[in-house]
C-alpha cells in the first residue's frame, strides 16, 4: 500500500521566501482577522490555509504574519483541543467501525481497524512527549465516536 517510488524523486518544491510577495494586497492585521473569522466558523486550520489561498489569494499565512496559522489560532484561544491530524485518524477509525459493525467478516476492513488504532496510538504518544495533549488522555473508541459525531472538535 505505502511503497516507495520505483525511481526519481521529481516534485515541485515552494521557493523560500522570507518577506510576504509583492502581490499580496493583504496586511498581517488583515490576515489574522480573517484567520480568526474562518476559525468561528469551525473551519479546522488546514481548510483556512485553502481558503485564504484559494478565496483570498494568501499564499501562505506565515510570509505575511511572520507566526504560523496555529500560532495566531492559539494566541487567540481558538486552536483545537486535539491535533487536526490526530483527530482526522479518529474519524477514519469511527467510519470503520462502523462499517464493521454492519460487515464483520470484512478482514481487511479489521487489519485497517488495527493499523488506524496503532497510528492513533501513536501519535498520542508523541503529542503527550510535546505536551500537545494532557499526559491522562487516552484513546477511546466510544469517546472517539461521541467526539466525531457530536463534532466537538
Amino acid at each position: 500500500m505505502n511503497k516507495k517510488r520505483a525511481k526519481g524523486n521529481s516534485h515541485s518544491i515552494r521557493p523560500v521566501r522570507s518577506g510576504p510577495p509583492k502581490w499580496v494586497r493583504f496586511t498581517r492585521e488583515e490576515v489574522e482577522l480573517l484567520v480568526e473569522e474562518l476559525a468561528k466558523r469551525g473551519y479546522p486550520p488546514s481548510m483556512i490555509g485553502m481558503v485564504l489561498r484559494d478565496q483570498y489569494g494568501v499564499p501562505l499565512v506565515k510570509q505575511i504574519t511572520g507566526r504560523k496559522l496555529t500560532a495566531i489560532l492559539q494566541d487567540r484561544n481558538m486552536k483545537p483541543k486535539i491535533p487536526e491530524d490526530l483527530f482526522n485518524l479518529m474519524r477514519r477509525a469511527v467510519n470503520i467501525r462502523r462499517h464493521l459493525f454492519e460487515y464483520p467478516k470484512d478482514k481487511s476492513a479489521k487489519r485497517g481497524l488495527e493499523e488506524v488504532e496503532s497510528k492513533i496510538r501513536r501519535l498520542a504518544s508523541y503529542y503527550k512527549e510535546t505536551g500537545k495533549l494532557p499526559q491522562e488522555w487516552s484513546y477511546d473508541p466510544a469517546k472517539a465516536e461521541l467526539l466525531v459525531t457530536g463534532s466537538l472538535y
